[in-house]
């Protein structure tokens, strides 16, 4: 399947800027399921000056805000082409070694709920993909998704005690779970076409656990599904932070405000549909 991308995220500040950096991670790779046929990248008050590979080998680029600039825009188009795998995405890879993804992080640190939730999953623990797949359905469960209860920083023990968030949500509790089982596990930020509405999520996210034998398999807990060819992997980390598609400051801007259109579709670009996301002042959510 190959499908087309038009994303478009405004910063809008409240005072002219007197210096700002952002760090982006809008590009994807060509890797296991999807192909990257094209991607181009166009700023509006702010100018690259580096692009590298992070850590995780994310596409990572650096840009500068112009002085005196009062808004920042950038737009990103391509296309993809996808295969289903059936969410496995294969072996590692990167410069990260695996047991850097059993790390706690403070967005997934386990407390009493997570332990909990883990200790409810009735799944023989020595099926390490069954056990996923349950526990995945749990959380589905116990976190009911619905945007704007949580933010960018709600951890996964808040995620659980409010009983409500959206997928990032559902990322960082599973992943918070999978790791007290000593289960490698990431966080994956990127684009899913819903074909089955006009509104599609922006900035979607999920999770993926190192099995063995199969490598990393992704989970999306909010859709009860594995990731297939529908979902365009983007960045990972071991949870948003790392991953988040741009993160930055820029300093004297006073209040800032966030907007993100984007369309994903398996039409031509001028064909899409478009949306607005919900967004917070340093990055946009997803869900």
């Amino acid at each position: 399947m190959n499908l087309n991308v038009s994303h478009t995220t405004r910063y809008t500040f409240a005072e002219p800027v007197v210096h700002g950096l952002q760090r982006l991670r809008l590009k994807p790779k060509s890797t296991h399921g999807q192909q990257v046929l094209e991607w181009h990248m166009d700023f509006t008050g702010a100018e690259p000056q580096a692009a590298y590979e992070d850590q995780h080998n994310n596409h990572t680029t650096l840009v500068t805000i112009e002085p005196g600039v009062s808004e920042v825009v950038v737009t990103c188009r391509g296309s993809v082409s996808t295969v289903d795998r059936a969410g496995v995405t294969g072996q590692h890879s990167g410069h990260m070694p695996l047991w850097c993804f059993l790390r706690p992080t403070p967005l997934t640190r386990a407390g009493n709920r997570v332990r909990a939730l883990v200790a409810a999953v009735e799944h023989d623990r020595a099926d390490t993909l069954g056990f996923l797949h349950a526990l995945s359905g749990l959380i589905a469960e116990q976190v009911v998704y619905e945007p704007g209860v949580t933010d960018v920083t709600t951890t996964a023990e808040q995620a659980l005690a409010a009983g409500k968030g959206v997928c990032q949500d559902h990322a960082h509790v599973f992943i918070s779970a999978g790791r007290l089982l000593d289960i490698p596990m990431r966080y994956v930020g990127g684009y899913l076409w819903m074909e089955d509405r006009v509104e599609q999520e922006a900035g979607h996210g999920w999770a993926e656990a190192h099995i063995p034998g199969l490598g990393w398999v992704g989970f999306d807990i909010s859709n009860k599904v594995c990731p297939d060819e529908r979902y365009i992997r983007v960045a990972t980390g071991c949870d948003y932070g790392e991953a988040a598609p741009i993160t930055g400051m820029a300093m004297g801007a006073g209040e800032t405000s966030l907007t993100v259109d984007l369309s994903v579709s398996d039409k031509v670009l001028g064909g899409q549909q478009q949306q607005q996301s919900e967004g917070s002042q340093s990055q946009a959510q997803g869900g």
